[in-house]
Order: structure tokens, then sequence, then C-alpha cells
């Protein structure tokens, strides 16, 4: 059977390049970066080596890296980090509402201890609007964070339009850049933000192994207690193996970055082009020009997401409904409830997430094998049913986020 993987936000596959240069940390050159002997050294001159090659891929200085075990934790870092180093100032932060709940979950945590957080609404392609961003920064307002991307509809935000707003307002900007580092061109001085959290795994690197980018001057309280690894801002042994895979797939991530994303366009695009020719009724949310280079995210109407990756399963083709951490809740995202999806659509909502692995063969099986499926499931389905003999949805809701006519096609 044919193995097909497009659930590539959730993780990538490890690059051989990158697994060659992990296994003699493993095996080799096992010593403790903090021990003052020269096997211990080694390891300080690879963590050094990687924390350079990190630096490199967004354009900042190497002593602005700080590494973390996730994103999540990345996240986690710059917000309880940066709330509790300033919290003498005010307790006001702003974020979006399609944040990921890396970001929104800590954010609520610091609400349940007294700060206020603002949530920005975004429209129907998932945008958040710069004007609302002026008018929720108040002179108490001490970050604000929005994620440069959404991974689970591929949407870029206006990052440097909203830094800019934030900056000149004195306030630190901080972005969940995860779904877009090692994919898109990211540069720290452009984009004009203070903090910003990245993972390997989602550019063929270990997982376990990201950082958090903290322009010099910014302050910052760790949130990990104990020695002075990562310039104090982070406890613990350091994960060497990691850590210079994670340099590694930078530096790959870079020097192939103009490649990888002119074939995964490609392959995106024809994704976006022909399931639609093939498939009724199937809409895309995000925005249609700034999304990400290998999302593609799609609701067909009138079945839902669970029963397509089932099928889609026994084929060998792998993808996702909803994002990679919420999937399993089997309820509507929040990310869909943001953009004003109709909760029905939202239900057969699906997410492809292409790497520089995939082939236009791969596409091609897709295109051959979803087309039927979605056939099969909407032969079982009552309201498709009901659909065909009227004409009519049943109980559609408001915010509807597709435009077509409600009339059964001829």
């Amino acid at each position: 059977m044919r193995l097909i993987y497009l659930d590539n936000h959730s993780g990538t596959k490890l690059d051989p390049r990158v697994y060659d240069e992990i296994v003699p940390y493993l095996t080799e050159y096992y010593g403790n970066a903090q021990s003052m002997h020269s096997f211990g050294y080694k390891s300080t001159q690879a963590i050094q080596k990687a924390r350079e090659q990190v630096a490199q891929l967004i354009n900042a200085n190497d002593n602005e890296i700080y590494f973390t075990s996730c994103g999540s934790e990345s996240n986690n870092l710059a917000l309880k980090g940066i709330a509790e180093a300033y919290k003498s100032k005010s307790r006001h932060i702003i974020t979006s509402s399609i944040e990921h709940v890396s970001v929104l979950n800590a954010l609520k945590r610091l609400e349940q201890a007294g700060y206020e957080i603002t949530r920005l609404p975004v429209d129907k392609s998932g945008m958040v609007c710069p004007d609302d961003l002026k008018q929720a920064i108040r002179k108490d307002t001490i970050l604000v964070s929005i994620q440069h991307a959404n991974p689970e509809i591929g949407t870029i935000q206006p990052i440097e339009e909203l830094s800019k707003i934030a900056r000149d307002k004195g306030v630190l900007f901080h972005t969940d850049a995860i779904a877009t580092t090692g994919i898109i061109p990211v540069d720290v001085n452009q984009l004009g933000i203070d903090l910003l959290s990245l993972a390997g795994s989602q550019f063929h690197g270990p997982k376990g192994a990201a950082a958090l980018y903290i322009r010099k001057g910014v302050r910052i309280i760790p949130q990990i207690e104990g020695g002075v690894q990562e310039q104090n801002k982070r406890a613990g042994t350091e994960n060497i193996a990691v850590i210079v895979g994670l340099g590694r797939a930078a530096e790959i991530a870079r020097q192939e970055m103009s490649d990888n994303h002119i074939k995964m366009t490609n392959l995106r695009n024809k994704l976006i082009k022909e399931l639609p020719e093939k498939i009724p009724y199937i809409y895309l949310n995000g925005h249609p020009q700034n999304r990400l280079p290998h999302n593609v995210n799609f609701s067909v109407e009138f079945i839902e997401g669970e029963g397509m990756l089932l099928f889609l399963d026994e084929k060998g083709i792998y993808i996702t409904s909803g994002s990679a951490c919420t999937s399993k809740t089997l309820k509507m995202s929040h990310v869909m409830s943001a953009i004003e999806c109709d909760p029905a659509i939202a239900q057969g909502s699906v997410t492809m997430t292409l790497s520089k692995y995939n082939t236009e063969d791969d596409i091609d099986y897709v295109l051959q094998e979803f087309p039927p499926i979605v056939q099969k499931l909407r032969d079982l389905s009552p309201l498709y049913a009901y659909f065909k003999k009227t004409g009519k949805r049943q109980e559609a809701g408001p915010g509807t986020n597709y435009e077509h006519d409600h009339d059964l096609e001829e």
C-alpha cells in the first residue's frame, strides 16, 4: 500500500542529513555541556554551533536564541515570562482568537492570575485587522502575541504591520512562528518583533527541539528554575543531540527554502484547483493568496471529517481534521468558530500539509482516491439525501462561510 503523508504540521519526516548529525551526540560525544573538562566542551561547542545556525535562519544574533523542548514551551516561556517580568508596569495582553492552544491556554492561566486578556477577532479568511489592534492597545498594554500563520487554515498574518503598531506604542510583540519558520522566509528584524517561537519538528528536524528568540534588552522571567543553562533563562541539562539536529535542520531549511517553497506551492495549488473540480460542495478555508505554501484546508459539506480520515487511512493517505492538538476532541475547532464557518460544514473540515518529500504522484493519488470516498460517505448521509430531494440544507446556521447557490445544482 502506498504511503502518502500529508500531516506535516503534526510532525515532519527527519531529514537523513539531520539524523547523521545527531547520532554521534548519542553514542560518542555524550558529555555534559556544563562540565569543565574538554569532553564536555565538545558538547558546549555543538550547542553554540546550533545556536548560530538557528540564528541565521531568522536573521537574529546567536545570543538571542534560547533552546527549549518544544513550541508549546517556547510560547509559555514567552507569555508567562514577559507577563511576570513586566507585571509592575501593567497586566494587559492582546492576542488573537485563532492562536495555538499553547498560547490560548497560557493566557487563560494568566487571566486566572489577574491579567486582562483582549482576544482580537479575525475575518472569514482568518486575518487579523490592524485597525482592531490599534483600537485594542492601551497605555497599560505590556504584550501583543499574534501568530505568524495559522497551521490549520494556513492564513499568514500581516505581522510587519501589526508589530509596527505595537512598537509605535512601546508595546512588546511576540509571534508564534512555529508554522512558518523553515517554511517561508522569517526575518525578525524585518518583521519588527521582540520574541519568536519556532520548532524543528516543522522543518524536518527532531521532535523535542525548539527555540525562543528574545530580542536583546527584553526582560523575561525563567519558568524552569535550576541551573545556569541557556543564559539563565531555561534550566536543565541540555539535550545535545536534538539541539544539534535542530541546528542542522535550520541550516538545510535556509539553504533549500526557495526550491522547497516553489515545489510545495505548485502541489498545493494543484490540490486547491482540482479537488473542487472533482468534489462538489467543497470550500477552501483560509486566505486564498496569503497562505502557507504547504497548507490546504477544505470543508467538505454533508459529511464529517473523521469518516474521511478513516477511509483515507485505509488507502494510505494520512491527513488531519482540525489542528494537530485539537483533532481528537471531536468538536468544531476554535479556528473554524472564529472564521464563522457554519458548524455543520465545519464538521467536514480536513487539513493537508505538504512537505518537500511529497511528489506530484502523491497528489494525483489523492485526487484519484479522495472523491469516491466523499461520494461513499455522502451516499450514507441523511443530510445529503435531504439536500438531493429538496435542494435545501437542513438547519444551516448563520455565518455560513461559503459562496454558492443554495439551490440544488442541475
